[in-house]
């Protein structure tokens, strides 16, 4: 099954065994995102290469096509709407978690927004459900999200050929090499995302961390400091979907 994105965006690979669950993007030519995640137990020195033009022109362009259908198929949806556009959702329901919960310490610098077509809400939801069931609660939900959004921009990406960022895949760019599970594991969002927060929660104290210092003792990535512009995205959509 392929969609037409864009020269950067030629397929989208599902996988037979469960198309429902896990969808893998595969790009050729395009480097991956944002940072590298190593093992869940290994510090190594970060990579200071800068990430390939064409993987931000990935994401951007298979962003914009999915754009239009989301629009529409959210139309008098305000709350989801806003998830799409990068706007900021209005919590409906008291039992909602609030901003306190959710953004504890403030955010650190300016923030960024992407539109979310229904690729990346599914893979939102995931996120929250594997961060409910590890127990870190709505703040790790926040932290997962974000640094998927900095490392993927929430798109469950399949190897990137031969711009592929070492070994990196899936929604967080965890690396096999360094013992996160195997590409199959890695590019299924419940795995991955299990993965991340059974990491984050061998992290002393990471609730009372600074969002980007939770994410990068995590993910040693090339660029500690990108996770912070995504915290109040991040917050919305936890806010929408918890």
């Amino acid at each position: 099954m392929k969609y037409d994105f864009t020269r950067w965006l030629p397929a989208i690979a599902k996988d037979s065994k469960d198309s429902n669950r896990k969808v893998a993007l595969s790009v050729v030519g395009v480097a991956a995102l944002g940072g590298l995640a190593f093992g869940p137990t290994v510090m190594a020195a970060p990579v200071t290469t800068v990430p390939h033009e064409g993987a931000v022109a990935a994401i951007e362009q298979a962003t914009g096509a999915n754009r239009a259908g989301a629009a529409a198929e959210e139309s008098g949806a305000a709350e989801e709407s806003a998830l799409t556009t990068g706007g900021k959702v209005t919590r409906p329901s008291a039992d909602k978690p609030n901003r306190e919960e959710l953004i504890p310490h403030g955010v650190q610098g300016a923030q960024s927004r992407v539109p979310l077509d229904q690729a990346q809400r599914a893979n939102a939801k995931a996120i929250i459900e594997e961060a409910k069931e590890t127990g870190v609660g709505e703040r790790g939900a926040v932290i997962g999200i974000a640094t998927s959004l900095q490392e993927s921009k929430l798109y469950n990406l399949g190897h990137l050929g031969m711009y592929n960022d070492h070994d990196s895949q899936g929604l967080f760019q965890q690396r096999p090499s360094s013992g996160w599970g195997s590409p199959d594991q890695i590019t299924d969002p419940e795995y991955a995302s299990r993965a991340f927060f059974e990491a984050l929660k061998n992290v002393g104290g990471w609730q009372d961390l600074p969002l980007t210092t939770a994410a990068q003792t995590v993910q040693v990535s090339a660029y500690p400091f990108a996770y912070a512009q995504w915290e109040e995205q991040a917050a919305d959509i936890v806010s929408q979907h918890w």
